[in-house]
């Protein structure tokens, strides 16, 4: 790997050059397909990008602005952490792009030498903003915070991203709601790949690549329609866009089964804002190799652990004398060191050690779950390891809802 040969103590300037050069050498094979799984479209992959090569399938920590919540950069690294997400949105409001130009971009910034993805910022201007209008070369719209106003198209969301010199870029999309009528969903994949056109044709920053994102909802049509225009363009990677944004756990999983038969085996996917650790699994078996979600840090600061078993509430009065770890098996920091117990109590006191605690858990298990996926699909057995997870693992209540409903709506199907 390109990494053992940075092992002493070489000039930054060069080690970076030595990098890129790697980088235009292999500029064809960006993506590398090691192997694939027998009893699944399960991948396993190596993608190399200006500040490291991503061993596949990955999950990226998201950290929207500039820090992945509760987490420093040591703790990431400590946890075997490849690639962190960063948001185009959020990082041009604040700190703004003045601040980021004079700290040398995101990496410098926030203290991270490894790869950052950074999200167009799409998916923000249409969930975040309340009122918007949408125009041929973006969207004009007002501040969550303040209510100034704003535009951002694919012009300026490819620019900000340039300066902020993230290793993946993404196009400019627009997400639809997913329930919204076949016709405006329609609209809103022509749109997307207009403006994904717009994309390509902006600067980049030096060894940055560029994905683009497909969208159409759960319609099998469009989701086909999408994925063969955008991949008739010269992108570096795929995304499955559009998922994640309130629809059933069947639904969700439908998206990316109508996207992924038409997306190139040479070029990386990336499922945008997913899962749970069984819907990973699950994305993984489905031909998807790159992940990111809230939900590790986010379920974390409401007391929420993630366990091979499913989640577990720490806070719960059960666990008052608990001497136990949250795993008993697990590596991290919190469970080598603290008990249920002790955390409970971080918890209910509203001691922050305790909501870091957790992040630092749920983090290292959805990490942790992704070099358990790679090291199956090294040694061909990801088909006994899916088997044995799932069974294994309790959905919430809320995705078994989901599911009974589907299969409900299935029965009563007239095609059925």
């Amino acid at each position: 790997m390109v990494s053992q040969a940075w092992t002493g103590t070489i000039d930054p300037f060069l080690k970076k050059l030595c990098f890129l050069s790697l980088c235009h050498y292999t500029s064809e094979r960006m993506f590398e397909l090691l192997k694939t799984d027998a009893g699944s479209k399960a991948r396993r992959g190596r993608l190399t990008t200006a500040h490291g090569v991503i061993e596949t399938p990955v999950f990226m920590p998201v950290g929207t602005q500039a820090s992945v919540k509760a987490l420093d950069p040591r703790e990431l690294h400590e946890m075997g952490t490849q690639i962190v997400l960063g948001n185009t949105y959020h990082l041009a409001i604040r700190p703004g792009m003045d601040i980021m130009n004079e700290a040398g971009g995101l990496h410098r910034f926030m203290n991270w030498d490894l790869p950052i993805l950074t999200d167009s910022g799409g998916f923000q201007v249409f969930s975040l903003a309340k009122i918007r209008k949408i125009q041929q070369d973006g969207v004009e719209f007002r501040s969550h915070l303040d209510g100034s106003p704003l535009f951002l198209g694919p012009k300026e969301a490819m620019k900000i991203q340039r300066e902020l010199g993230s290793d993946i870029a993404m196009a400019f999309d627009q997400c639809p709601n997913h329930d919204a009528p076949a016709s405006e969903m329609k609209e809103t994949v022509d749109r997307t790949l207009r403006w994904a056109r717009l994309c390509l044709e902006q600067p980049r920053a030096e060894g940055q690549l560029v994905f683009g994102i497909g969208q159409g909802g759960s319609n099998a049509e469009l989701r086909e329609y999408c994925a063969k225009a955008l991949c008739k363009m010269d992108f570096d990677g795929f995304a499955i866009g559009g998922v994640s944004v309130g629809e059933p756990e069947p639904e969700m999983m439908k998206a990316v089964e109508y996207t992924e038969p038409f997306l190139p085996a040479d070029k990386a996917r990336y499922a945008m804002g997913l899962g749970t650790p069984a819907q990973l699994v699950e994305l993984v078996a489905r031909g998807v190799d790159m992940f990111d979600c809230v939900l590790p840090t986010r379920v974390a600061r409401n007391g929420t652990a993630f366990t091979k078993k499913g989640t577990i509430s720490i806070k719960a009065g059960y666990n008052k004398r608990d001497w136990n770890p949250i795993e008993e098996d697990c590596e991290c920091y919190a469970c080598r060191h603290f008990t249920k117990a002790y955390l409970r109590h971080l918890l209910n006191v509203d001691e922050i050690l305790g909501l870091r605690m957790l992040s630092v858990h749920n983090s290292h298990m959805f990490l942790d779950l992704m070099r358990n996926i790679r090291l199956h699909l090294d040694n061909g057995t990801f088909s006994e390891y899916r088997r044995e997870f799932i069974a294994g693992y309790t959905p919430t209540l809320k995705v078994l809802e989901q599911r009974a409903r589907h299969a409900e709506a299935q029965q009563e199907s007239p095609s059925n």
